[in-house]
């Protein structure tokens, strides 16, 4: 038997001269009809949409338009449009999108790839499906409902016969776009890929150091920069000499970065750059330059002194947030109060990979390669710096080695085109781990103050909670200097408590630094603070945490902080219909959890249990640990996470995620703390800002609850906020004593 090959365009010729049938092969020893397609095939790709394209081999490229930091975008992604596609995921090949509008958002923050794109990633599977259906049936000459796809091919219900997606690719390149409205999708007893636990699709690739983080990327003529910055925010060179620093073998230029504007949004920090054809020649340049600094209105700043002022901020001029009831009245009629001030540091990233980003302008354009997470504000900043159009720039996100949020800011790419434009050569900026840890963007250091009245059988019946903290606003707008609504709607106004009686405020807060997300964002201050709060009404009453939690939740119901406490409340930018604040599945997250790990033991001297729940990013997490404490040294023994996201894409990389979660939330309760002094930050790596090592790590257990009948929420940054205060509160338990401010190495040995 011989089987002949096509040309994908003779093959449309044939296909459109013989109406009907399918040739794949021909048992003859005579001259086969169709000996003369018989060449070479174009293994060009046809587009079916902006996320789909299918080559004449068979191959289906399905396009990841967020950036893979190791959360597992680029397999969730495109399992979501396989999975409606109707591919066979052995014939998948995923592609890193470069910056593009017509994506979307392509900002890979926020917990937001798969729950903002859920629906829509669908969609395109389904739309480049029902083409490859319509150009089967157009081939056969059949109606549309006597054919299907299934793995990779089109089937004629009628005959039996099959068509490969690879055949009929160009074909259905042609169809017309299929109406929306008119598209079936399928059921969820017919996934194939979502709710699997599909490996990551570059797992051997990274295993065996095949693929490109930001620091791999060479071009001929490549250019190093390593940048001295001012240590000081607003400060700027006020003179510099470049004599001996342009004497070391390998310097090719010297060149002073432009001033940072009042507002910094993402532009460079002012500082000198030394460019060199090497990284060490760079460095050692860099040491070798000779610069006076004016440190400009921070110079003299203090976190100390800036942690105390909030306190009298929010002491004498607190402002409304919300309310409910009278809180006044409440607290008159209360049989007893209970009042605590908590306080979190200010806090870095500290990404395995510091920043690292390479431009190069050439015929018209400028192409950037940078662990970014996104391309599309790295186009629009340079945009604005360079005052070209943002169609100049190519963005290609490489792979991230870790973000946490600190390369959503592009500040790192807009100093390499900055760079590239006045060298008119390729340069790479290359951040050491200093440069991130002194000079990056930080988690903003904020003080809680919570007091509770309460009724004679231990009932809260008023609640009032206030917060400082310098806003992530400040960076886009040097004014904004009190916390915003959207920030108090991760785990502040958004209150899941029903009390009777509810006032919250809040007090301005000047921003020392840069303030930028980091994973979970404000959750971390407002669940160490709430949570430990709980804790301590529930010891104070002599009931356990979780019936004190549970009892507070009231009836199950779905919240409206806008109707009920007159709360701007954002939902991460969710509607309410689709995503609801439910107290049930708040709930049911935490009653999970204590019915599957054993809170209530009876332990020995020096251990304890603690426990934790909040919602963030639209799930919900709950989190039980378990330490203990000898000779003032303290050990994680345990930590169990259960996690709501509802429909779960892909199973394991949700587990990973939350195994990431409380690692990254141990190093915040145990470690985590920048300091400022002489408006500079006093760490600088590892040996003083350290992260959790590997023998602090304990037994990490993660129930899934995965309602499947609910669509997907945030999974990368949910799990983080619990972390801290269940550890505290768990300390508690050990020693009978309470630690209401982070973190915890400032008391014990850990």
């Amino acid at each position: 038997m011989k089987t002949f090959k096509l040309s994908r365009r003779d093959f449309l010729i044939y296909s459109g001269i013989t109406g009907s049938g399918l040739l794949l092969g021909c048992n003859s020893t005579a001259p086969s009809p169709v000996a003369k397609f018989q060449q070479a095939a174009d293994n060009t790709p046809h587009r079916l949409n902006i996320f789909v394209a299918i080559k004449p081999d068979n191959t289906v490229e399905i396009v990841s338009h967020r950036s893979e930091m190791g959360q597992g975008s680029k397999t969730g992604i495109p399992q979501v449009v396989a999975d409606e596609l109707e591919a066979d995921w052995s014939q998948v090949k995923v592609i890193q999108g470069l910056g593009d509008k017509r994506y979307g958002d392509q900002n890979t923050d926020g917990s937001t790839s798969i729950r903002k794109f859920y629906d829509k990633l669908r969609e395109m599977g389904a739309v480049a499906r029902t083409m490859l259906e319509q150009a089967g049936a157009d081939y056969w000459q059949v109606s549309v409902a006597q054919v299907y796809a299934k793995e990779n091919r089109i089937i004629n219900k009628l005959t039996g016969s099959s068509l490969s997606y690879g055949d009929l690719a160009e074909l259905a390149s042609k169809q017309t776009v299929p109406d929306i409205a008119s598209l079936t999708y399928k059921s969820p007893k017919q996934f194939n890929f979502i709710g699997k636990p599909v490996p990551i699709v570059d797992l051997e690739d990274i295993v065996t150091g095949q693929t490109e983080f930001g620091i791999d990327v060479d071009l001929p003529n490549l250019l190093i920069a390593s940048i001295e910055r001012c240590p000081v925010i607003h400060g700027q060179v006020k003179s510099f000499d470049a004599s001996a620093a342009l004497k070391i073998p390998g310097v090719v230029d010297v060149i002073e970065m432009p001033k940072t504007p009042e507002t910094v949004v993402y532009f460079p920090l002012s500082g000198v750059a030394v460019l060199a054809t090497n990284t060490w020649a760079a460095q050692q340049g860099r040491k070798a330059l000779s610069i006076e600094w004016d440190l400009g209105k921070n110079q003299s700043h203090d976190s100390d002194k800036g942690f105390a002022t909030f306190k009298d901020n929010l002491k004498n001029a607190p402002q409304l947030v919300a309310k409910r009831g009278d809180v006044k009245q409440g607290f008159a009629n209360a049989s007893q109060i209970i009042e605590a001030q908590y306080q979190t540091p200010y806090l870095v990233h500290a990404p395995m990979e510091p920043p690292m980003a390479t431009a190069w302008f050439h015929d018209g354009i400028c192409e950037v390669w940078a662990c970014v997470q996104d391309p599309q504000a790295v186009m629009a900043q340079a945009a604005a710096m360079t005052k070209l159009p943002e169609e100049t720039f190519v963005v290609q996100p490489t792979l991230l080695g870790g973000a946490f949020g600190r390369k959503s800011k592009t500040d790192f790419a807009n100093e390499a085109i900055y760079l590239a434009d006045k060298t008119k050569q390729p340069v790479k900026v290359v951040w050491s781990r200093e440069d991130d840890i002194q000079l990056g963007y930080y988690h903003a250091g904020a003080v809680e103050n919570i007091k509770a009245g309460l009724d004679e059988n231990g009932k809260i019946t008023s609640w009032q909670q206030q917060a400082a903290y310098p806003t992530i606003a400040s960076t886009f707008d040097h004014k904004n200097n009190t916390p915003q609504d959207f920030e108090l709607s991760l785990g502040f106004g958004d209150l899941a408590y029903d009390f009777d009686n509810v006032l919250m405020e809040k007090a301005e807060a000047q921003a020392p630094v840069r303030i930028g997300w980091m994973r979970s964002v404000c959750n971390i201050q407002h669940a160490f603070a709430l949570n430990s709060f709980l804790d301590e009404i529930a010891h104070a009453v002599n009931k356990p945490t979780a019936q004190v939690m549970l009892s507070a939740l009231g009836e199950d119901r779905d919240i409206n902080h806008k109707a009920h406490y007159d709360f701007n409340f954002t939902n991460y930018g969710e509607e309410l219909t689709r995503h609801p604040y439910s107290t049930a599945r708040y709930r049911n997250v935490l009653e999970t959890l204590i019915a599957k790990v054993p809170v209530n033991e009876t332990l020995p001297k020096g251990q304890g249990w603690g426990i934790a729940v909040h919602r963030s990013f639209v799930s919900y997490v709950a989190v039980a640990t378990k330490v203990a404490v000898v000779n003032n040294h303290l050990t994680i023994k345990e930590i169990h996470c259960a996690i709501d996201c509802g429909l779960a894409i892909n199973p394991d990389r949700v587990r990973s995620q939350m195994e990431g979660a409380m690692i990254f939330g141990m190093s915040i309760a145990l470690m985590g703390k920048v300091d400022i002094k002489n408006g500079a930050i006093v760490q600088s790596n590892f040996h003083d800002y350290p992260i959790t090592r590997i023998n602090q790590v304990p037994e990490i257990i993660v129930h899934l609850v995965n309602p499947k009948d609910h669509v997907p929420s945030g999974v990368g940054e949910p799990g983080v906020p619990p972390v801290a205060p269940s550890i505290a509160n768990a300390v508690f338990a050990a020693t009978g004593q309470r630690y209401r401010e982070l973190p915890l190495n400032q008391y014990l040995t850990v």
